[in-house]
């Protein structure tokens, strides 16, 4: 039996209200049974108290795309380790990919990962299917099954299918089971060797760039093929000022398409990539400044529905390369809330924008009953200080992995306690 929680002294923050009050919050049996504005109500006996003292409780976070290492490459990451990290980001479910060793492309790979994780972290991971078989983008998985087995979307994860006609076919044998279509849209024959955005500080680099359009094409096809089928359908991540564009016309015309963005896309431009960083070589890739000042002006306006961390661990040897030829990805979890509130203290975006596309918007796209401080929702909880400065140190990562592209980056703004499915996950200087 979980200890009931009463959180008193809180600025409680829920965008799907769209409420903002200093109030306490009761937690019991694993989920929200009281919310008070101002002072607290009578707690039950033996009750654990927390004084938020002024700190911001919002829902917890929900990260719509992340990659573990296991099955297969539990070195880099595991289902306990990325749990933790989450945890101490204040993310309180996840989303995995289905790109590991094998791929999830079958029920009991599914129903590993979620017995693993009910067994090894205390927050939600949801897994996702393969929408191929072996992510190889021509035989689609079997989806009903799937779905039974416990499937929350179909991705391809770091992949991209190619095909229009299989796409096509996805999103119609999706429709039939309302299932939702994850897709990270990139023409493979655009990207090649590519390996940073395309454009003039590429050339100055004499590294191979990645041109817009390996990006605007393949997310064109998908969208007009999301209207043809009436699928939902999650463009995964998007990063330039033509796919924000694209993205808010299709979205006009169809409440069943939405699109994410990564905090890196939203936070961080081609230059961060300095002298061939590699902890900065991403997919998509860092744009030009423009794209990311675009991609802000998307997420204030709701083109950008969800933001996420992308976090993709990677092992040292596979980033200590020449940055042509170093391994793509950046780790994410316990960065992404004090990355995104970076948006908020430059005056970019509200704090409730922010939080929204944390929350709220990727559970009503993944149709969970978390994302919301309300009665009866489940209790899962992050306490922060909006203010607190800190740095990002490679000594104090959970992550299994050490491939920040916040490494030695100075924050404002830090999660002090966790409450997942009614229980504390983590709280400062400890995890759980």
């Amino acid at each position: 039996m979980n200890k009931p929680i009463l959180i008193q002294n809180a600025r409680v923050v829920d965008p799907a209200s769209n409420a903002d009050f200093s109030g306490a919050i009761l937690i019991e049996k694993g989920v929200i049974a009281d919310i008070a504005k101002g002072n607290a109500p009578g707690a039950p006996e033996q009750s654990e108290i927390i004084d938020a003292k002024g700190l911001v409780a919002a829902p917890g976070l929900i990260d719509m795309r992340v990659f573990t290492g296991e099955p297969g490459h539990e070195y880099r990451e595991t289902i306990k380790s990325a749990g933790e990290a989450a945890a101490a980001g204040g993310v309180t479910t996840i989303l995995v990919m289905p790109d590991t060793q094998p791929v999830i492309d079958d029920g009991a790979l599914v129903e590993f990962i979620a017995r693993n994780a009910e067994a090894n972290t205390p927050i939600t991971v949801l897994p996702s299917a393969a929408i191929t078989k072996g992510t190889e983008g021509r035989e689609l998985t079997e989806f009903g099954l799937l779905l039974e087995a416990g499937a929350a979307c179909f991705a391809e994860g770091r992949k991209s299918i190619q095909s229009a006609a299989v796409m096509r076919a996805a999103m119609t044998y999706a429709s039939n089971f309302d299932a939702l279509i994850v897709h990270q849209p990139s023409e493979a024959s655009l990207v090649s060797d590519g390996v940073m955005n395309a454009g003039p500080f590429a050339t100055f680099r004499g590294l191979k760039g990645i041109p817009l359009e390996a990006e605007t094409i393949p997310l064109d096809r998908d969208l007009q093929l999301a209207l043809l089928t009436g699928a939902r359908y999650h463009a995964a991540q998007i990063s330039t000022a033509r796919a924000a564009e694209l993205a808010a016309f299709y979205k006009a015309r169809s409440a069943n398409i939405s699109v994410g963005a990564s905090i890196n896309n939203l936070c961080l431009n081609e230059n961060d990539i300095g002298s061939y960083r590699t902890y900065f070589k991403l997919s998509p890739p860092l744009r030009h400044e423009d794209d990311r000042q675009a991609m802000v002006e998307a997420l204030r306006n709701g083109v950008i529905d969800v933001i996420h961390s992308d976090h993709d661990p990677q092992d040292t040897e596979g980033k200590r390369q020449p940055f042509a030829d170093a391994a793509t990805g950046a780790i994410g979890l316990e960065t992404l809330l004090a990355a995104a509130l970076r948006l908020v203290h430059s005056s970019d975006a509200n704090l409730m924008t922010v939080l929204r596309a944390m929350t709220a918007r990727p559970a009503e796209i993944l149709g969970l009953e978390s994302g919301r401080i309300a009665k009866g929702a489940p209790a899962d909880i992050c306490l922060f200080d909006m203010d607190y400065p800190w740095v990002v140190e490679e000594a104090t990562i959970r992550s299994r992995s050490r491939n920040t592209t916040f490494e030695n980056a100075r924050m404002t703004g830090k999660v002090t306690t966790t409450i997942a499915k009614g229980k504390v996950a983590f709280r400062e200087g400890h995890a759980r």
